[in-house]
């Protein structure tokens, strides 16, 4: 508190006002409160009017025997100040105007719940206008909460539908939105999964429409790659269930492959469920038709792949559509740039920063070289990080190629495999096993001599060792450097960065859903999930803050709310339900992602004592 002066002048005469005014917080910021007025002070040093302000303000804080008796001034003007009832409002009790007297050894806390991470998480749900989305699609309000719930579950602690009731109860997300959760069980949220499951291109293409224009997203290059997701269970029930090429590592599990298309960026823009036998040279047109009805898809955009869809059918498909590419190709394709791979002297090195969230990560140096041939630009790329990558691999799968065909051997030379058909195809299937060292490796079956012999072509394999660390992109834009090609064709690091974070800190993985529309449900809802994570990492780093949400969670957890007992001297309690302070690394992550630090508005209840 503190004394103002003002003055006002009437009939040309100026009188003198001082009035005690405190600084409140205000949703509008701070503003200045009149306590009370205290008209002209009269004599004295203005020193001596600052002290009994002070002790002025201490008195109306419900302070007694405060002034000294001989004071007589500073009771004068404590007393106009109760005439104010400005005392009196302070030291009465606000909810029924009595006053309360606590005992500080008696108060505690209770209903402790995880704040932090449900708040951002809520806020940015609202920020991406992702409950509009739903409404318009005239899911009821109960249904987009518990949509918000389950996605937020994804993003922070992702946990079975069986499981999610109890995690939901632990958080404030029942104190953010306002809703008892208490009543909730697993068979709800089945539910919401087969209410989202027939709007799952609507709420893609709004999504990706209000990103766009909140984030100021580029629309001209669509990185697209794929990946699969394997079952528990046997999943007889989904027909897209299938074996197929695993990248997890599970080839006994049958399983779906998921197509996904992110912008520069990193934002999803796109995605589809194939069956799990899919292979992924034959899904582009596909995925061309739905990014085309879902978002757009202009002429003249740039699509970036691997080189699992490097394929002369591809190319003629993206031309004929009238859209650009930049592809990696296969490996039997680069063999015959060897010699321009060899001339050092033509390569232009090349900087890789650290990825924007684990900026400890170590700079990588690339060189390229741009070759134009048969109408169509080359980028030829060397990484010296990549040579050794590439040698183990090889040895590796050599060693086991070797070892599998001295089985092979000592079966053939025991008679178990005689026929030459049968031996035919376990060739066969070794080589379809290694395809990468298989090509180097000549094998043959002498039926007189009941042998198997294999042999390495030195000369395929030499050309291997001097190609190691190396790949080819391909591309039909001309306005673009090798420089510029290979950091277009890197940030296809997004797609693979994206599926990494939804089947590890999204657990996307492993699916126990046995049902088609409820796995395309569930993906669908992780993929909200990365929405939201995608868009925390992007706001942090427009503010110059590099981090993961990964980090950014666990700062989150310390923010709590929690229930404020304050037992009283009548047998009555005063429960106060509110968030605590956030603590300086807390308050620092919400001032940068441009969220309030209040959680919620505290809410007060008067209750019996122990009750």
């Amino acid at each position: 508190m503190y004394l103002r002066r003002t003055t006002r002048t009437h009939k040309g005469r100026s009188y003198v006002n001082y009035q005690l005014v405190e600084s409140v917080r205000t949703p509008n910021g701070p503003r200045q409160k009149t306590i009370c007025s205290l008209g002209d002070l009269g004599p004295g040093p203005r020193e001596e009017w600052v002290r009994r302000a002070r002790k002025l303000e201490h008195a109306v804080a419900g302070q007694e025997d405060l002034f000294e008796p001989s004071d007589a001034e500073a009771e004068r003007v404590l007393e106009k100040a109760k005439t104010t009832r400005v005392v009196n409002d302070r030291q009465s009790q606000p909810y029924g105007g009595e006053h309360i007297t606590i005992d500080p050894k008696l108060i505690t806390t209770e209903d402790h719940r995880e704040a932090g991470t449900v708040h951002v998480g809520y806020e940015f749900w609202e920020r991406l206008g992702l409950d509009d989305i739903l409404k318009a699609q005239e899911l009821p309000e109960r249904t987009r909460q518990l949509a918000c719930a389950m996605t937020l579950n994804r993003l922070i602690k992702p946990a079975s539908e069986h499981a999610m009731p109890a995690w939901i109860k632990r958080t404030a997300l029942g104190d953010i939105v306002k809703q008892d959760f208490d009543g909730l069980g697993e068979s709800s949220l089945y539910r919401i999964l087969d209410a989202l499951h027939p709007h799952r291109e609507a709420i893609e293409a709004k999504l990706v429409e209000r990103e766009r224009s909140l984030f100021n997203l580029d629309a001209s290059i669509y990185l697209y790659d794929l990946t699969s997701l394997y079952f528990e269970g046997l999943a007889e029930a989904n027909p897209k269930a299938k074996r197929g090429h695993n990248r997890d590592g599970r080839p006994e599990c049958k399983q779906v492959v998921v197509g996904l298309v992110v912008g520069r960026e990193g934002f999803p823009i796109c995605h589809e469920v194939f069956a799990g036998n899919t292979q992924d040279v034959t899904t582009l047109e596909a995925m061309l038709d739905r990014l085309s009805a879902r978002v757009g898809l202009p002429a003249g955009s740039t699509i970036v792949m691997d080189r699992g869809m490097a394929s002369a059918a591809n190319i003629a498909l993206l031309e004929s559509r009238k859209l650009h590419y930049l592809i990696a190709s296969r490996q039997s394709e680069r063999d015959r740039w060897l010699a321009a791979f060899a001339d050092t002297v033509a390569f232009t090195q090349v900087i890789r920063e650290p990825s924007p969230t684990n900026p400890g990560q170590r700079k990588s140096r690339v060189d390229v070289q741009l070759v134009r041939s048969e109408g169509k630009n080359y980028v030829l790329c060397r990484s010296e990080q990549r040579i050794a990558k590439d040698k183990a691999i090889r040895e590796k799968q050599e060693r086991r190629l070797i070892a599998d065909l001295e089985k092979l051997s000592k079966r053939v030379t025991s008679g178990r495999l005689s026929e030459a058909k049968e031996i035919g195809e376990a060739i066969g299937r070794l080589k379809e096993r290694y395809p990468r060292v298989a090509r180097f490796y000549d094998v043959s079956h002498d039926k007189k001599s009941k042998s198997l012999m294999y042999k390495r072509a030195e000369s395929k394999y030499e050309i291997a060792r001097q190609l190691d660390g190396t790949y080819l992109l391909k591309t039909d834009r001309t306005d673009v450097s090798a420089d510029e090609g290979w950091r277009i064709y890197s940030l296809l690091s997004r797609a693979e960065d994206a599926f990494r974070d939804m089947k590890s800190p999204l657990s996307e993985r492993p699916i126990f859903h046995q049902l088609e529309h409820r796995v395309e449900a569930h993906i669908f809802v992780c993929l909200l999930a990365f929405h939201l994570l995608v868009a925390i990492e992007k706001t942090l780093l427009d503010q110059g803050v590099h981090a993961s949400w990964a980090t950014v969670r666990e700062a989150l957890k310390t923010h709590q709310v929690s229930t404020v007992v304050l037992p009283t001297t009548n047998g009555r309690c005063l429960c106060i339900r509110m968030s605590s302070t956030p603590d300086t690394e807390v308050k620092e992550l919400y001032k940068r992602l441009r969220i309030s630090e209040q959680v919620m508005t505290p809410i007060r209840r008067w209750s019996h004592s122990g009750k």
